[in-house]
């Protein structure tokens, strides 16, 4: 049964919002429609078709085969959250030495049916600006789409959103998805700002450790992911192993240079 991340940030209840708008958006019924709900190794439907920066009928699974991919539910009209999200995301990818379309690719889509590639394309010189690295264009695509195709999207991954008529916004939460090359849920990652570390082990083991480095694998025997909150913690057991591991191979390295030691002081008094 699916994890569930039912409690939503206060930041996501400020959301895209004006003054008062948080106390009209923390009624139940509005919450109850509004959080995210991990489907850890779900596979998202590849076959659903959306339109690129350029207004060109694309297919989900032409983003996917060979690269981690990371998924971002947002829309481009979004006073504040989505931003936020998008600002805090880019943020920590710029510290990181694995770069979009190299190592990974982003697909970031608009939930709201009505936006137009147009706006995607606006969205997308915006953030690339901010990225700064060349062949990021290549990787990071911005998509617009009909209700059906984003609700599916959405429902795969778990991402449940409500528009609330009386704001003429939506409420959501927020988050990132970080998916495998073959189109399946490894991680979530929550809130606005994300760490370059855990954001740097969740690309790795999308990847399936075909890419990082051996400090990379190091990490990830040392760090576990929790989904309750969306973060790698430090995994004492498996530090204590690692550490118990160093102090074995140390000692070996110390009776072994002592005995090369011992033999070639005992070849010099032969001598």
């Amino acid at each position: 049964m699916p994890t569930r991340r039912t409690a939503v940030a206060v930041a996501c209840l400020l959301l895209c919002s004006r003054p008062g708008a948080a106390q009209e958006l923390t009624q139940p019924a509005v919450l109850q429609n509004v959080g995210i709900d991990q489907h850890l190794d779900a596979q998202v439907p590849l076959d659903l078709t959306f339109r690129d920066e350029t207004g060109a009928s694309v297919r989900l699974g032409d983003y996917f085969g060979k690269k981690p991919v990371i998924l971002t539910l947002v829309y481009y009209e979004c006073p504040m959250l989505c931003t936020v999200i998008l600002n805090g995301l880019v943020g920590a990818i710029r510290t990181l030495k694995l770069s979009i379309g190299d190592q990974f690719d982003m697909v970031t889509v608009s939930f709201n049916p009505t936006e137009t590639p147009a706006l995607a394309a606006a969205k997308k010189d915006t953030y690339l600006q901010r990225y700064g690295r060349p062949g990021a264009a290549d990787g990071w695509h911005f998509l617009t789409g009909d209700e059906p195709a984003i609700r599916q999207l959405a429902d795969a991954v778990g991402f449940r959103y409500t528009y609330v008529p009386e704001r003429k916004e939506y409420a959501h939460a927020a988050g990132i998805t970080v998916l495998t090359p073959a189109g399946k849920i490894a991680r979530y990652l929550f809130g606005v700002e994300f760490a370059p570390r855990d954001l740097r082990l969740a690309i790795v083991e999308a990847s399936q450790n075909k890419i990082g480095t051996p400090i990379d694998q190091l990490l990830l025997y040392c760090f576990h992911y929790d989904p309750a909150t969306g973060t790698y913690a430090a995994t004492a057991m498996n530090i204590v192993r690692l550490g118990g591991g160093v102090t074995v191979i140390a000692l070996a390295a110390f009776l072994l240079a002592m005995r090369r030691r011992e033999r070639q002081r005992a070849a010099e008094a032969l001598g």
